[in-house]
Parts: structure tokens; C-alpha cells; sequence
């Protein structure tokens, strides 16, 4: 730094002489921060070097809020307020004269590229054809970047705090992140076996490139010139690569032999055999539930089969010539199917939910259920209290013809001494 003699005082050269550097704050007479009291008061006439490839940046403590104005190389000349924008717009800051203007000035390299290297410890990858295996992989290579939007780097850093290096370790951290997850999910994405997954190094370090572009540009304002990753190392040493790497040490050169294929098999079969054991338990421990489902098959079939009896007026007798049609060929196939579906889905029900050493349980208390004549074809079977709504709505009559389990032939619903209460008394006229 120099000084010129001006009309009203002494006027500084603001330049940066730094050799290398990414940001550098400038300080008068050469002082460091906080040693002169004119630390950010530059003086009118002052003189601005800006090399090509250099940005200057003064930033002004305003009350509403830092403001910033941005002088880009190359520059050199005096300092005049048509060159900032911010500074001319603010009345009373600079006056002819020796009055000082209050600002900080910061130099932004746009043509200096920073470069880091970064390393991704062992983590665990899977092959997609062997899920069974999990093989500790390391990555390691290089990055650099450079500012390019520097508008956006100053909206994304505080310049007075700056430090390469924090900003160095922040960067790095985002680059292990997204280059442990896309070489984590490599060879699923791009069917590349696990064992030769360094022979994609150049298709891998392409999509770390573009994805890292992104990311940098968004987070922390820095364009990505390159990355370069070195090698990715498979654990030789682990036991899932041994095993690994014995079964799928043709498919590299596109040799597939049946062995390889029956191993596959193999893998497969036994992950379906866990698969299967988790969720049915061993034959013992579900012998009831199994037994429930072929009882509960067979009262389906039967009840199916009783519903279609009747069908298409077969075996119709037409009493009374008025066309009720009554199907006794139906209603004692009906009883019989009944009978059967009735002792098949009790017996199911009761050793689903009978423990096998309960023998002193009491049995199951009956209930009482009826079949009841439509149409000539028997519905139900229903217990008495559905029988007592069926009677209100009128769907029941006391000469309905009704069969439960036991009787030997069909009767009127008033003459079962079950049901002689469930209709209303009739009125004498």
C-alpha cells in the first residue's frame, strides 16, 4: 500500500498484493484489523487497482442493512461516486475534501481455482444380484472449484468472518455425502456387478461430477472446474468379499456358469424359507389355524351348494294351482346339506378355539336355529331373536314352513314351541 499527497490529506491505493488467495480484506497502510482507527475510512481521490480476475467489493454499514458495491476488473483510477452506485445514492458520505467515505473493502479472486481432496471411510455396499452380501468400499479423490457468481457468494458468506478453510470443510463434507450415495447405489443403478464396480470409475466420477455441480452452486455459491476420484477400494480382506468374489468371479468377463446360477438359487431359496418361517411359524404352531381354513372351505362349498338347489324350477311342485312352486326334493337335500354344513362349521369353530389339553371345559351351549321356506327354497339358518325382526317385518308368518336340525320333516312356524312366542296373539273378532 501507498500514499499519494492530494488537495485535503493523504489518499490511499487500494490493491491487493496477495500472491494467492481466494478473499482478502484490504487494511490502510498496510495495518491488520482493529490496529488503526481508520480502518474503514477511505479517503476521496483515493486510488482502485483491480487486476482481471479480481472483483472489489466495499460494503457499506447501513441502518437499514449491509449494502454492497462491486468494482470488477480491470480498474485503475480514481475513485469517483459514479462508480458506486450505493455511495452516490447516500447523501452527505463524501464531500470535497479530505472527508472520509466509511466502507470495507474485500478482494474476490474469480480466477484463482481451489482445490481439495476428500476421502470416504469404508462403508457398506450391496450387489443388486447377491443382496445377501454387504462389502465395505472406500472412495478417495479430488475436487476443485472457483467463484464465479460473485454476487451470490457475498449473499452466502459473511466476508469479515471469512476463512478458507471453513469454507474448505464445509465443502468437503457435502462431497463425501453425495459421492458415499451415489457409489452406494452404482451398481443397482447401472447393473454393475459389485466386484468390478472400479472398472466404472469413469461413468461414477461423471455423475459425482454433475450432482456436485448442483449441489456447490446452490449451497455455497462456488462452480465446480472438476473432480477427479482416484480409486474406489473394495475391502479385499472382508469375508462378504471373499464369498463374493469366489461366486461371481466369471460375470466380470460374461462368463455365466450353471454353478453360479444354482448358488443364486440357492440364496433365493433360503431367503424365501425365512420369509416363510416368519410369517406361518413352524406346521405345529399353526396346525389350528390350518385346520380352520380347510373346515371353514368346506362349509363354504356346502353353503354354495345349498343355495343353488332349487335353481331353474328343478323338481317344482305346484300346489294349489296357483303357482308356489314347493321343491320337497330341494328342501330334503336342503336338510341334508344343512345338517352337514351345520356339524362342520360348529366342529371347525370349536377346535379353533378349543385348547387341545382343555378336558374339562363344558361344551359349547346349542343354539336353537331355523330354516325357513322361500319360494320353495330354504334360507337361513337364523337364530330367534333375526326370526323375531323377520316376524315384524313381515317376512315370517306363523304358517311359514320352518326346519331346524333334528326335526324329521318340515312344519308350521306357530307349532315349534320355540317360536310360539315370538308371534302376536291373534284378536277374536
Amino acid at each position: 500500500m501507498s500514499f499519494l499527497r492530494k488537495k485535503g490529506g493523504f489518499s490511499d491505493v487500494i490493491r491487493c498484493d496477495e500472491p494467492n488467495y481466494l478473499v482478502w480484506k484490504w487494511h490502510p497502510g498496510g495495518k491488520q484489523q482493529g490496529q488503526s482507527k481508520r480502518e474503514t475510512a477511505i479517503r476521496t481521490n483515493s486510488i482502485l487497482k483491480v487486476k482481471t480476475g479480481e472483483v472489489a467489493v466495499f460494503v457499506y454499514n447501513m441502518k437499514d442493512g449491509r449494502k454492497e458495491d462491486y468494482i470488477v476488473g480491470p480498474y485503475d483510477g480514481t475513485l469517483k461516486t459514479k462508480n458506486f452506485p450505493v455511495l452516490s445514492s447516500i447523501i452527505g458520505l463524501w464531500y470535497e475534501g479530505d472527508t472520509p467515505f466509511q466502507a470495507e473493502v474485500f478482494f474476490i479472486n474469480t480466477a484463482q481455482s481451489v482445490q481439495i481432496k476428500f476421502g470416504v471411510p469404508f462403508f457398506n455396499v450391496v450387489d443388486p444380484r447377491y443382496q445377501d452380501f454387504q462389502v465395505p468400499v472406500a472412495v478417495r479423490g479430488t475436487m476443485t472449484f472457483k467463484i464465479e457468481d460473485h454476487q451470490g457468494f457475498v449473499r452466502n458468506h459473511q466476508l469479515r468472518n471469512f476463512s478458507l478453510e471453513d469454507l474448505k470443510n464445509k465443502v468437503n463434507d457435502t462431497v463425501v455425502r453425495q459421492v458415499k450415495d451415489i457409489v452406494a447405489n452404482a451398481p443397482a443403478e447401472n447393473d454393475i456387478p459389485l466386484v468390478a464396480i472400479e472398472s466404472k470409475i469413469d461413468l461414477i466420477n461423471e455423475k459425482v461430477e454433475l450432482n456436485l455441480k448442483d449441489r456447490l452452486n446452490d449451497i455455497f455459491s462456488v462452480h465446480v472446474t472438476g473432480v477427479d476420484i482416484a480409486a474406489i477400494e473394495l475391502d479385499t480382506n472382508d469375508e462378504s468379499y471373499l464369498e463374493l468374489k469366489k461366486i461371481t468371479k466369471d460375470i466380470a468377463t460374461g462368463k455365466v456358469k450353471s454353478e453360479l446360477l444354482d448358488y443364486q438359487e440357492k440364496l433365493r431359496i433360503q431367503r424365501e424359507e425365512g420369509q416363510y418361517a416368519q410369517r406361518m411359524g413352524t406346521r405345529q404352531e399353526n396346525l389350528g389355524a390350518y385346520q380352520t381354513e380347510i373346515g371353514g372351505q368346506v362349509g363354504v362349498a356346502g353353503a354354495e351348494a345349498l343355495g343353488k338347489m332349487g335353481e331353474n324350477n328343478a323338481g317344482n311342485v305346484d300346489l294349489g294351482g296357483q303357482g308356489a312352486g314347493f321343491n320337497p326334493a330341494t328342501i330334503m337335500a336342503g336338510m341334508a346339506v344343512g345338517s352337514a354344513v351345520g356339524q362342520n362349521i360348529a366342529g371347525t369353530l370349536n377346535k379353533a378355539t378349543t385348547p387341545i389339553d382343555a378336558k374339562n371345559v363344558p361344551p359349547i351351549i346349542p343354539v336353537t336355529k331355523f330354516y325357513v321356506a322361500k319360494d320353495g327354497n330354504p334360507t337361513g339358518p337364523f337364530e330367534i331373536e333375526t326370526l323375531k325382526t323377520m316376524v315384524s317385518s313381515g317376512s315370517l308368518l306363523s304358517d311359514s314352513l320352518v326346519w331346524k336340525e333334528g326335526m324329521a320333516e318340515w312344519g308350521h312356524a306357530n307349532q315349534q314351541s320355540e317360536l310360539m312366542g315370538i308371534f302376536p296373539p291373534k284378536i277374536s273378532k
